[in-house]
């Protein structure tokens, strides 16, 4: 049986976090194969092989498109996510199709989507998918897109800025992937947590644990965390953007 990292151990959780885009697709299958009915699992086969098939954009929409859309009726919401970064997987959805599945998509497509990019993407490219949903209050929305894709790619000004929102919002900082090497003596990153919990003291509101826990993390004089084994596309690692 394949087990998804314990710190998303329930079932519910399958469509929370960045667990998703961390897990290679083989793993995911997997995973979701133990756990549908005969029924589900059928369908997805089903919608695996069409997507193989045919791949890429055809028409106005794609079968595996919609595909997409029918996740949840029949993988059930739990398993929605999985299913459909399987789909996208296997139809190799580009950026220019992601783009459109993010545009034109429901929520849960959207969270598909950025969990996917890792899986998908090797480069910078599928940014602005990133972008906008870290402009959003949606919790899981930015849960998903604060993954590997944006540990990999997203500039410091605004990985930062991520990690302050899930701060103003309540997602936690371990759903941040590779929080530990990137926030390693930001002393910018220290600066602005430290004038965030400044803002909530004067105010008479608590300040977030996970602040303080970031902000333990920026200290210079701690030992810096191995890098991080985590690959994009075909194995090839991605670049990680940092300013001093």
């Amino acid at each position: 049986m394949t087990h998804l990292p314990a710190h998303q151990a329930t079932p519910a959780a399958d469509t929370q976090g960045t667990t998703l885009a961390r897990t290679p697709p083989h793993d995911l299958h997997a995973h979701l194969a133990d756990r549908l009915g005969e029924a589900a699992r059928g369908w997805l086969d089903q919608a695996l092989d069409e997507a193989a098939a045919h791949p890429g954009a055809h028409g106005p929409i794609s079968v595996w498109e919609l595909r997409l859309a029918e996740a949840g009726r029949r993988c059930g919401p739990e398993h929605a996510d999985a299913a459909r970064i399987l789909i996208l997987h296997a139809a190799r959805a580009d950026t220019d199709a992601l783009t459109r599945v993010y545009a034109q998509g429901t929520a849960a497509e959207r969270r598909a989507v950025l969990h996917a990019l890792p899986h998908l993407v090797p480069g910078p490219q599928a940014l602005p998918l990133v972008e906008d949903a870290l402009r959003t209050n949606d919790t899981r929305l930015l849960a998903a897109a604060v993954g590997p894709y944006a540990a990999r790619h997203l500039d410091a000004h605004h990985w930062r800025h991520a990690v302050l929102k899930c701060l103003f919002t309540g997602v936690p900082v371990t759903e941040v992937a590779d929080l530990e090497r990137r926030a390693h003596a930001d002393r910018e990153l220290a600066r602005m947590l430290g004038d965030y919990a400044a803002e909530r003291t004067a105010a008479g509101r608590p300040v977030p644990e996970d602040l303080h826990r970031v902000l333990t993390l920026t200290d210079p004089t701690a030992t810096p965390p191995a890098p991080a084994a985590d690959h994009g596309p075909n194995g090839a690692e991605g670049p990680h953007g940092k300013e001093s």
